[in-house]
């Protein structure tokens, strides 16, 4: 049974200049990358390495009615604001993505209590990173447009670690650069207003996954996530958050994992193969026989931006997980038709 180290908490991922690569269950106090001392061969200024950070922070909600994804990464060189719903019953979706030039921020080097806005008209997207109170709180408005009717969505995640545990990771790109990752699956409670409809969320059938992300990643950047939550046939709360990217020596560390109503499962590096492309099924497979998933995508999407030196190749279908995932006690869980999202991801910039 695949097993990894958990290492006791630490203020940040950097010591003596240098990133710590490891796994924790608990959140840095500050995970800041421009501490990290010459992560390239050339002395750049700060302002440029700070350039060739990406960021991001992804929530996921859903429950008997509806799938929510919701995401704010900064490239630094502009921002992109993404908004993905789903209603099961009315069969209604929406999908908002912005695309905002010139960042002119950066997103909370600290989850203890920070905010971050993102604001153009019609549009607002709001972020309160609370852990010292136990919690995130996610605030979307969006007004109404021919393709869909005005949504408003009020969010606060339920972090308190006797509930759940998070996932905390640092990974290596190269000896001076890395990724931090902090994902954790949690009860999620507040309002949902799509079309005049108000859908009041449940905490004990409503969960979510809140990720944040920092990295020094490669100018061309390969990602590819697979991410699922809802409730098995014994009515425990399911997730996982599943990668596959270009950090080094996954097997040591990686920021895959699966929670079984808040307990966490640190799972083994996985491939995720797409053979007939992103519309049709994705294979999501480990060496230890823990993850054993399949992902059939029933609304595929594709959003490509090419312009001179840069371009994003960002492919989010919505479908349907089935399968089984093994926890580190050896129980086995199946997974049948959970929804959930995949992302494939290729940017140059």
């Amino acid at each position: 049974m695949y097993s990894r180290e958990i290492l006791p908490p630490r203020r940040t991922p950097i010591e003596d200049g240098a990133p710590v690569q490891g796994t924790w269950t608990k959140a840095f106090e500050e995970a800041d990358l421009l501490g990290i001392q010459r992560p390239f061969s050339l002395p750049l200024p700060r302002w440029v390495r700070d350039l060739r950070i990406k960021e991001w922070e992804s929530f996921s909600v859903q429950n008997d009615d509806f799938f929510l994804h919701a995401l704010l990464f900064n490239f630094k060189y502009c921002r992109m604001a993404q908004v993905i719903l789903s209603s099961k019953k009315a069969k209604e979706q929406m999908r908002i993505r912005k695309f905002i030039p010139l960042s002119g921020w950066r997103l909370p080097r600290s989850l203890a209590n920070a905010s971050i806005a993102s604001q153009t008209r019609g549009f607002s997207f709001h972020i309160h990173d609370w852990l010292d109170a136990d919690s995130v709180r996610v605030d979307l408005n969006i007004a109404a447009r021919p393709k869909h009717p005005a949504f408003t969505a009020h969010l606060t995640y339920d972090l308190n670690r006797k509930r759940s545990i998070p996932l905390v990771v640092n990974l290596p790109f190269s000896e001076r650069r890395c990724l931090y990752a902090f994902k954790s699956m949690a009860a999620v409670r507040g309002d949902i207003v799509f079309g005049g409809t108000h859908i009041p969320l449940n905490p004990a059938r409503t969960a979510g996954i809140f990720c944040d992300f920092k990295g020094y990643y490669p100018y061309r950047m390969r990602s590819v996530w697979c991410n699922g939550i809802g409730l098995d046939g014994e009515n425990r709360h399911l997730g996982f958050s599943i990668a596959e990217n270009q950090a080094k020596e996954p097997y040591k560390n990686n920021e895959n994992a699966l929670w079984i109503n808040g307990a966490l499962t640190p799972l083994p590096p996985v491939r995720i193969t797409v053979p007939s492309g992103p519309g049709e099924d994705w294979v999501i497979q480990d060496m230890e026989g823990m993850v054993d998933l399949t992902f059939t995508p029933y609304d595929p999407n594709r959003s490509i931006f090419d312009f001179i030196a840069a371009r994003a190749d960002y492919d989010t279908p919505l479908g349907y997980y089935n399968g089984a995932l093994v926890n580190s006690k050896g129980d086995k869980f199946l997974v049948r038709n959970l929804w959930g999202l995949g992302e494939k991801l290729y940017l140059r910039v």
